[in-house]
């Protein structure tokens, strides 16, 4: 796990996401004027004077309110103070000190983590000498005057927080390893699913759909082997999508689709494939990723013994013609085949990133080809010479040939089929290209 890390807390609404993006140097958390979009813990980045840190952004902390998710976000800030080695309390000059401000420095007083209370939106003279109000919280090393919005007063911020790290800490502690995201349509499972992996309430989970808004990001370990898995947005048509905040999320959802090596891709059994599926998962193959396909809430659904067979031809039916990916049917609520989900994300990793020697690949490919020449086209035989798989980041497999404008589609996919039947590559898209020789 990082070391240097850096949380962001107060109460709501005070610019906690506009500064931690500030702190990264991207736009990874979803900012908005309404409360409360924050609800998990976020993960990002940074670097200051040859230093490197890992900010944490949380939701804002409430107390008393009606908000159904006050109970869960409030957790999550706690466990992101436990997490922390320096801790910024987010003030906002221009509101001035709440009842909530004060309740929140009460739980940062059980800390004994170093507390600096950033007096954000004091961009003016005026509204910095405003700040002196915040001193009667009685918490804090020190007060600093900053705007999250154009980064003026973050850098001796920074100085002051950096001073508590001890080593240099590391660029990028993500960096080489596999990436899984689990995505599919609302309320599907998937912060249950990733919650239930990591062995603790990483995630927020509700009866309510949407209850995830940010792609969220965990280290995980198994099987001998780490892994990040990020819990994403559920994503639904865009027709169904009514507000700017849930638009950020979907954005960022797909998002995590593209930066990941393999996507693990949630159906409702009750609700069975629905055409949302269908577009997530030909939006991972478009995009070259790895794809196991997990049927949740299983122990829902009325069986017999050829249920999950039926059930299986009916998801290949309707994603065709994708047809190498492993379908798994698994129940969060009674753990049934979670480590074989992982298990099978890890394989098509693994299958993503195999090489295949070229001596290899062309003596069982070529008597394949023999027995099954390229049709002739026009009174053209084609000839193809040899294979090789190209360094490549997904499978790419160059044929060398006299006439490879000839190749058309049907051959490919037997050829295609030719180099699933001998090296596997389960759940993963391969790519095929023609040269001249």
């Amino acid at each position: 796990m990082s070391t240097n890390i850096i949380a962001i807390v107060g109460r709501p609404n005070v610019g906690k996401s506009t500064l931690f993006n500030r702190l990264i140097g991207q736009r990874k958390a979803i900012m908005d004027n309404e409360s409360g979009v924050t609800r998990d813990r976020s993960y990002g980045h940074g670097q200051w004077i040859g230093k490197y840190f890992t900010v944490i952004d949380t939701g804002g902390y409430v107390h008393g309110s009606d908000d159904i998710f006050e109970e869960e976000i409030n957790k999550q800030v706690e466990l992101a103070i436990k997490e922390a080695d320096v801790i910024l309390f987010m003030v906002d000059v221009d509101a001035g000190l709440t009842g909530l401000d004060e309740e929140f420095a009460n739980v940062l007083r059980r800390s004994d983590k170093p507390v600096y209370i950033v007096a954000n939106k004091a961009d003016t003279t005026a509204r910095a000498h405003q700040m002196s109000e915040f001193y009667s919280l009685g918490v804090g090393e020190e007060i600093y005057p900053v705007s999250s919005q154009n980064g003026s007063g973050t850098g001796e911020l920074l100085d002051a927080v950096v001073k508590h790290f001890q080593d240099e800490g590391v660029e990028d502690p993500d960096a080489g390893i596999p990436k899984l995201a689990v995505l599919g349509r609302p309320n599907a499972g998937k912060s249950s699913f990733v919650n239930l992996l990591l062995g603790e309430d990483r995630n927020i989970v509700t009866a309510e759909a949407g209850t995830t808004r940010d792609a969220i990001h965990s280290r995980y370990k198994a099987f001998g082997k780490e892994f990040i898995i990020v819990d994403t947005a559920g994503l639904r048509r865009k027709s169904k999508v009514s507000e700017d905040i849930e638009f950020y999320s979907v954005m960022r959802s797909v998002r995590a689709l593209e930066d990941a090596d393999v996507c693990i891709v949630m159906l409702d059994a009750t609700r069975g494939i629905e055409s949302q599926d269908v577009n997530i998962i030909t939006l991972a193959e478009k995009n070259r990723k790895g794809i196991v396909i997990l049927v949740n809430k299983w122990d829902l659904v009325e069986k017999d013994t050829h249920s999950t067979k039926e059930f299986e031809e009916e998801i290949l039916k309707r994603i065709a013609p994708i047809k190498y990916v492993p379908v798994i049917f698994t129940s969060v609520v009674t753990k049934q085949r979670i480590l074989k989900a992982v298990e099978k994300a890890m394989d098509v990793y693994e299958n993503k990133t195999q090489k295949v020697p070229t001596s290899k690949l062309n003596d069982l490919l070529l008597p394949d080809i023999e027995r099954n020449s390229p049709p002739a086209i026009k009174g053209k035989f084609v000839k193809i010479k040899y294979v090789t798989q190209l360094p490549t980041h997904n499978p790419t497999f160059a044929f060398f040939c006299n006439l490879p404008q000839y190749i058309k589609d049907p051959y490919k996919r037997y050829l295609e089929n030719s180099i699933r039947k001998h090296f596997g590559f389960e759940g993963v898209p391969i790519n095929l290209v023609f040269r001249k020789k």
